[in-house]
């Protein structure tokens, strides 16, 4: 056996192997793959293996199309065949929700050029005259939807790996993994030692326990999963042709044909969590008993589809493991706090997902990153608080909502809370409405009773006009925004300046109470994120960024050494934060203090450590608001008495709570971006006009990357536009067309403008297709809604508000 590899893959799965086959085919061909059984042991083998393209994640639809496109290719380069059906699946909308959702899907994959449009009932019947469809508001047809044969694709990705030089051991148990001082790893196997770069946790129902021997958890649970094949059935054999598969997910069921038979499978609300203490080590080609009881209810509306199933029997049951993150995506992406070590686990859908997840996983080891932003599946999205208990009612909450639609704004309830904060249970007495970000639970919005429990749909809800008012008070008067889910580091020592100085874009502050935004730039020169940097003392700086991305930033500033005596603390636990903003924010704040808050003794962007209702908070004169304002930092365990003084204080001012989801509208009427929307990898800092924070006169994380790029033209700009509609607004993800249909872009964040009496949208456009002023159109709801590209944001364009300079104008609050 080697002894020596780029990389060790450990896990012989569909997953391992298309990792392995894509590390070589990106030019690392001195790679091996470890299995400790036969490849395909654990849940490949005996998964049901559908193969679909859209799915509501843009990137994730964009990866999901290159693997089923990927599979004719892999076979006519291996000569493997990988049992490729491509007979088109049907998608049935039996509620006016998933209508909304399947038009949009459809909008989207005209964006993208894909194959998804609608068909009529008569044209569905035709390609599936066993089904009946009276029911059915909406259909819409995937040609290239399908099936694959499990095995085959597994294979056909181990021959392709090895044809380019890599290697595969089977009956190799992984007993250990050892991290070397250098970065690198030692893998030990009872057949021998392996010295390696980088280590891959691909181990699937095992990725648990390969997760342990580098002494780390990872969020994931085991359950089991059933689906049946029926007899042979005399009218699917008569046809003589491949039935398309059915979707139907409002029934919680799908179904395809197998042989002259049916298939049908289930996610059924009395599920079977298994193994929850550890897989077992001997578990190979195993299933458990069969409880076809269990699913009967979503069997019998699959039948009443498909009359013809009821009359078969059944020719096999299989009811076989699979392994779920908290919210069903993989469990993917370089641990922050490891060198070298990559997980890809917790796979679903991983028959439509194993080409991306190979591609983007090599991407990442070899290039640095991937070329997508695909945090909706890196790992760094969970932390600690993402416990064994908060795992199993999470991985419950998604497997019996697993065909449910997952709505805007949708704050599901499982596993909740994890984290809170001291001023939780007085938030909550006040009608708050949590949200979950980071684990911690934060304010959304205030509603008139406690209790209050929010709806969930794609047109607008019950805290739309709650919500409504708290963007208006702030507007005219004051609000008091709970921002505790941001993310803070503390940097102290001889060298926190140069350190920051060499992490980010922006000339780091050298004078006590000055601050800065700057840009992070990522590895492929795009914005990897955005802080806020405040020199608090000397040799002493605070840096705030996305709370989200907490563990995400842990990789970037790893990448720069400290200096011996300077350190660096992730300071979020024990800083608790309010933002106070309005007009009248300041006449709260001096009611509180004796510290001098005029315009011009404490001006935009700076900061001073002050005394607020006797509490000694970090004042830093910024607001995301884009009205004037302050944010306020604190000891967690002064957050009550903060809060309660300046709530009473903004009180008599006519002001009051306010939560995130109006903090939303207010950053959207500014055209403010937000990490994870409107910034990421993918986009280049002249795209989203943070290049003016770049100083090229120093060192930067990145800087070359960067240069790179600078002079390119912009491919997408960002863009702030205003758009016509009365009962819905653009939430995210939807695309944009000129009226004659020619794709324009894609919005990252929708709201409501409150303030401005408009419905609003964050997104990115071609400015070779379209520019400010033009016309263009926003599919909400999958339907077209006329818009406008703005030129410049409709609250308070001159950030004079925020600066202090003068009032907006009385017609901008409306």
């Amino acid at each position: 056996m080697k002894t020596h590899a780029q990389a060790v893959v450990i896990g012989g799965g569909l997953v391992g192997c298309s990792i392995l086959y894509h590390l070589a085919k990106l030019g690392w061909t001195d790679v091996v793959l470890l299995e400790r059984d036969e490849l395909t042991s654990g849940s490949t083998w005996h998964a049901a293996a559908n193969i679909h393209g859209l799915h509501d994640n843009n990137n994730i639809t964009r990866i999901q199309h290159y693997t089923m496109n990927l599979y004719k290719e892999l076979e006519k380069e291996t000569g493997q065949g990988c049992g490729v059906f491509q007979s088109g699946s049907l998608y049935l909308a039996q509620t006016k929700d998933r209508e909304h959702q399947l038009r949009l899907q459809e909008a989207k994959a005209k964006f993208y050029g894909l194959n998804f449009y609608e068909i009529s009932r008569d044209k569905a019947k035709e390609l599936h005259p066993l089904a009946q469809f009276d029911d059915i508001r909406c259909i819409m047809f995937e040609p290239d939807g399908g099936n694959v044969d499990p095995s085959g694709v597994t294979h056909a990705y181990a021959a392709g790996a090895r044809a380019m030089g890599a290697t595969i051991e089977r009956f190799c148990p992984v007993i250990g993994t050892e991290q070397q001082p250098d970065g690198s790893w030692i893998v030990r196997t009872e057949k021998g030692d392996i010295h390696t770069q980088w280590v891959v946790n691909a181990g699937g129902l095992w990725g648990r326990e390969v997760a342990s021997l580098a002494g780390i958890e990872l969020p994931l649970q085991p359950t089991e999963h059933q689906y049946f094949v029926t007899e042979a059935i005399d009218e699917v054999a008569a046809l003589g042709r491949r039935l398309p598969s059915i979707a139907d997910r409002d029934g919680e069921y799908y179904f395809r044909q197998e042989g002259n038979g049916l298939l049908i499978g289930a996610y059924e609300k009395d599920m079977r969590f298994w193994a929850e203490n550890g897989t077992p080590l001997d578990f190979a080609h195993d299933l458990f008993p069969d409880d076809l009881d269990r699913i009967m209810e979503n069997v019998i509306r699959a039948t009443e589809r498909v009359p013809v199933a009821a009359t078969a029997g059944v020719k096999r049951v299989i009811n076989g493991p699979m392994i779920w993150s908290p919210d069903s995506n993989a469990i993917w992406g370089p641990v922050p706090e490891l060198e070298n070590y990559f997980c890809c686990t917790g796979i679903i859908p991983g028959f439509s997902q194993s080409g991306g997840l190979g591609l983007l996983s090599a991407q990442w080891m070899i290039e640095g990153e991937p070329q997508y932003d695909m945090f909706a599946w890196d790992l760094a999205r969970f932390g600690d608080w993402a416990d064994k208990a908060f795992t199993k009612a999470r991985v419950e909450d998604a497997y019996t909502h697993r065909f449910a639609i997952h709505f805007p704004n949708e704050e599901r309830s499982a596993g909740r809370p994890a984290r809170v904060r001291p001023a939780y249970d007085m938030q909550k007495d006040m009608g708050c409405v949590f949200g979950l970000n980071c684990g911690w639970e934060h304010p959304l919005w205030f509603a008139d009773q406690p209790g209050t429990v929010e709806t969930n749909g794609f047109t607008r809800q019950n805290w739309w006009e709650p919500v409504g008012r708290e963007v208006r008070m702030l507007r005219e008067n004051v609000g008091v925004i709970d921002i505790s889910n941001f993310a803070n580091y503390v940097i102290k020592g001889p060298g926190a300046q140069d350190w920051l100085d060499r992490l980010v874009a922006n000339r780091v502050p050298t004078d006590i109470g000055r601050s800065c935004l700057t840009p992070l730039i990522s590895v492929r020169g795009g914005v990897a994120g955005d802080f806020t940097i405040t020199k608090v003392a000397d040799d002493e700086y605070m840096m705030i960024g996305s709370g989200m991305a907490e563990r995400y930033h842990q990789r970037f500033f790893n990448m720069v050494e400290l200096h011996e005596g300077t350190t660096f603390e992730v300071a979020t636990d024990r800083i608790a934060g309010f933002n106070v903003a309005g007009p009248k924010s300041r006449d709260v704040l001096q009611r509180l203090t004796n510290s001098d808050l005029s315009n011009d003794a404490f001006r935009f962007m700076r900061s001073a450590t002050i005394e607020v209702a006797g509490v000694s908070c970090l004042a830093i004169r910024v607001s995301f608001t884009g009205d004037l304002g302050w944010e306020l930092h604190c000891a967690e365990e002064d957050q009550i008495r903060l809060y309660t003084s300046l709530l009473d204080a903004s009180r008599a001012f006519g002001g009051g709570p306010v939560g995130g989801r109006a903090l939303g509208s207010l950053r959207i009427e500014k055209g403010y971006g937000s990490w994870g929307r409107e910034y990421s990898q993918e986009y280049w800092p002249q795209e989203v006009a943070l290049d003016r924070l770049i100083k090229l006169d120093k060192d930067f994380l990145h800087k070359d990357a960067y240069l790179a790029v600078r002079d390119n033209a912009a491919r997408e700009v960002l863009s702030i536009l205003s758009v016509e509609t009365t009962d819905a607004d653009a939430a995210g993800g939807e695309p944009i067309f000129t009226p004659d249909g020619k794709a324009v872009g894609r919005v990252t964040s929708g709201a409501y403008g409150y303030s401005v009496g408009k419905s609003l949208a964050i997104g990115y456009v071609n400015p070779s297709v379209a520019r400010p002023g033009d016309k263009v159109e926003v599919f909400i709801l999958g339907k077209p809604h006329d818009a406008m590209i703005l030129s410049e944001p409709p609250f308070d364009p001159g950030g004079h508000r925020l600066r202090g300079t003068r009032t907006a104008e009385p017609e901008m609050i409306k």
